[in-house]
């Protein structure tokens, strides 16, 4: 299954090198050359059809957890600053994603969307500390039930020159559903409470809307524990 954002390029791509086989088939009378220019053209055509995949996955819809919005590795667990939404201490979670990793974004947690915003800008490296900030982005805040309000932040990287991004503020969204696609990119930011416990660790490997990043912590709970 490949990922809608991918349907153009994936036709293109197969017209492309389907022509460049035959031209090398009928063409190209030196047996080796042939096979290397049909070769290359079905290696990039694997590459591309692998990045655009939309594996299935069902997340198992919950208020009490914070999924992974996409497949990558945790690179940032970090109390931050928040400055475009919030302008408080969140807990920062950073997902980075290979150009191997499924590059679908999913919504993190169910809720109503109340903040989206596109930004255009440069095109550093994903793990560049300013990249969350001077990077062409999108910034999207869900209100959920327990959590309350969390950002997630979708970031291009030196790849990536395009950002599609399906959240609109004033709808509602379920947990693991399709949120946007990174076009050859690159990184997701999350931002949650203080008071959320964080399930990842630094360089763990997860899968979107299977790994559980953060957990609510009850106050009431809490407070009990601390008798």
């Amino acid at each position: 299954m490949f990922h809608r954002e991918g349907q153009k390029i994936i036709l293109f791509s197969f017209v492309i090198i389907g022509a460049s086989v035959l031209l090398a088939h009928f063409f190209i009378d030196i047996a080796w050359l042939k096979l290397v220019v049909q070769l290359l053209g079905l290696i990039v055509l694997i590459i591309i059809l692998q990045f655009f995949r939309n594996p299935k996955r069902v997340a198992l819809k919950t208020f009490n957890e914070i999924l992974a919005p996409v497949d990558g590795k945790v690179v940032v667990i970090e109390e931050v600053f928040e400055k475009e939404y919030f302008k408080d201490k969140r807990k920062q979670v950073s997902i980075f994603m290979s150009p191997v990793n499924v590059h679908v974004t999913r919504y993190p947690a169910s809720g109503s969307i109340t903040f989206s915003k596109y930004h255009p800008g440069k095109y550093l490296v994903a793990w560049h500390p300013k990249s969350s900030e001077e990077n062409e982005r999108t910034t999207v805040v869900i209100k959920t039930p327990k959590f309350g309000e969390i950002l997630y932040r979708q970031i291009a990287g030196a790849l990536a020159r395009r950002i599609v991004n399906y959240a609109e503020k004033g709808e509602s969204v379920q947990q693991g559903d399709d949120a946007g696609f990174i076009k050859f990119g690159s990184r997701v930011d999350l931002f949650l409470p203080l008071d959320c416990q964080i399930n990842v660790k630094l360089n763990q490997k997860v899968k979107g809307a299977e790994t559980c990043i953060a957990t609510f912590v009850d106050p009431n709970e809490k407070d009990e524990l601390t008798y």
